[in-house]
This record gives structure tokens, C-alpha cells and sequence, in this order.
């Protein structure tokens, strides 16, 4: 597959060396095509293939967002002006809450300081999307398989169809390619993950208000209310003063922008 007339060099090697000591069993896979990265790990996690695996596609036919929205990765015409790819792995932990934020700290850490993100699943960059989080999770016991995808905008893209404007990582390093941001981004998010499976989101709390996006700015929720946004609690849900008083949003009740 190439883009810009470049066939993508992709560091599975790499990777698997940074992660596969404190991982047994965690392999790299590149796929040219697929219909979407997490639902193939769901697929195979439903199956009984719960290892660990990082998965990349060049390209994706059904990608998916938040509430069932579909996310527009790169086409085969320009493969890697998107980064899409699953990291799944098990996971025993008695609390899941803010997991998505804690992916989303790590992320806009390994990418560059001025990126923010928005509550609950997305990295911003000046009130842009430039990246989307999805987690999934399969089997009902202590132990789960967590599937974690992650779509970033490498390259310039069009905002048609898209509710929130977009960004790309072009923006702030002209030379980044697909392969070298998921170079940065794998160990880092493989390490974060398996920390928060220890310590829970309060070890990512500060972190995440540094970067919050939608901080001291009024929003509207989906069931209509208005209020400000006051950042997050110990276990990342939104907190926003409204006039009936403060209120804790989880991830799973509402999606938030900020207000027009």
C-alpha cells in the first residue's frame, strides 16, 4: 500500500520489543484492509482469542466512534493520512471508570504538548478533533478483554459530514507519518493501561485537568441541561454546575460539546 507515493514502513518489530517483555504473549499485526480494528478483536475475543495484540490497518471500511458513529479513516487512495488501530488486552479490575481517560491522557502525551482533550473520549487540538477513543470490553467474569481503538488524524482532511471540525498531526509536525506516530503512541498507551488496571484513573486525575478542554466553559447536555464545566471527579465523570446545583455525568449517560 502506499501514500504520497511512500509504501508504509510500519514498526511492529519495535514495538513488539518495547512492550513484549512486560507482556508475554503480545504480538503486532498490520492488516492492509479491514472493516474495522475493534470489532475484529471483538470478534476474536468472543471466539476465545483473548492474548494480547496490537492491531493496525492501513485501511477500514466500517470504522466506528462513540454511539455507534462511524469513524471516516484513510481510503485506499490515502492510506496513512489515518492512524487507526485496537490495542486488546485482559484486564482484572474491579472499577473501569475513566479508562477512557486515562488512554486519552497517554495519548496526547506522546503526541505534543499543546494537544487537549475533550470529556469523555476525544483529543482536541484548538476545539478540532484530531483523534477518537473506543473501548470496548467482551466476557462477564472479573477478568475482561478490553478493546481499545484509537483513530488519529495524520494528514489534512475535509470536514464534510463531520459534526466537529477536524485536525491533524500535520498541523504541528509537518514530517509526522502514520508509522511514526504509532511508534510513539503504543508502549506509552500499553504502559498506561496496565497501570490504571492497578491504580485506578486517580493517578491520571491532574493530568487530565491540564489538558481539559471543555474546563470553565458552559456546555449542553444531551438531555438538554446547561451548565459549566467544572472537570472531573476521582473517577472521571464530568462535572458540571448547573442551576439545579453540581451534577456527576458518566460516560455512558450523555455526550457533551460545549455551547454555541
Amino acid at each position: 500500500m502506499k501514500s504520497s507515493g511512500r509504501v508504509l514502513q510500519w514498526p511492529a518489530e519495535a514495538i513488539w520489543e518495547a512492550v513484549a517483555p512486560t507482556l508475554p504473549g503480545f504480538t503486532v499485526e498490520v492488516l492492509p484492509s479491514i472493516d474495522s480494528t475493534n470489532t475484529e478483536l471483538m470478534r476474536r475475543a468472543r471466539a476465545g482469542q483473548t492474548e494480547p495484540v496490537l492491531l493496525v490497518a492501513e485501511t477500514q471500511s466500517a470504522g466506528r466512534g462513540r454511539l455507534g458513529r462511524a469513524w471516516q479513516g484513510a481510503t485506499p487512495a490515502d492510506v496513512g493520512a489515518t492512524l487507526t488501530f485496537s490495542l486488546g488486552l485482559p484486564l482484572q479490575m474491579a472499577d473501569w471508570s475513566g479508562l477512557s481517560l486515562a488512554v486519552g491522557v497517554s495519548v496526547a502525551q506522546s503526541l505534543h504538548p499543546g494537544l487537549q482533550l475533550k470529556w469523555p473520549n476525544d483529543v482536541w487540538l484548538h476545539d478540532r478533533k484530531l483523534a477518537g477513543i473506543l473501548i470496548e470490553t467482551a466476557n462477564n467474569a472479573a477478568t475482561r478483554y478490553a478493546v481499545i481503538g484509537i483513530g488519529i488524524n495524520v494528514a489534512p482532511r475535509a470536514a464534510t459530514g463531520l459534526a466537529t471540525p477536524p485536525a491533524w498531526l500535520q498541523e504541528l509536525e509537518p514530517g509526522i507519518d502514520a508509522p511514526a506516530a504509532l511508534l510513539r503512541v503504543a508502549a506509552p498507551l500499553v504502559q498506561a493501561v496496565r497501570r490504571f488496571e492497578v491504580q485506578g484513573f486517580a493517578p491520571f486525575r491532574e493530568a487530565f485537568l491540564r489538558r481539559d478542554a471543555l474546563a470553565n466553559r458552559t456546555v449542553s447536555l444531551s438531555d438538554g441541561t446547561q451548565g459549566v464545566a467544572q472537570g472531573v471527579d476521582g473517577t472521571g465523570a464530568l462535572l458540571v454546575h448547573t442551576s439545579a446545583g453540581l451534577v456527576r455525568v458518566n460516560s455512558s449517560e450523555v455526550s457533551v460539546r460545549p455551547a454555541t
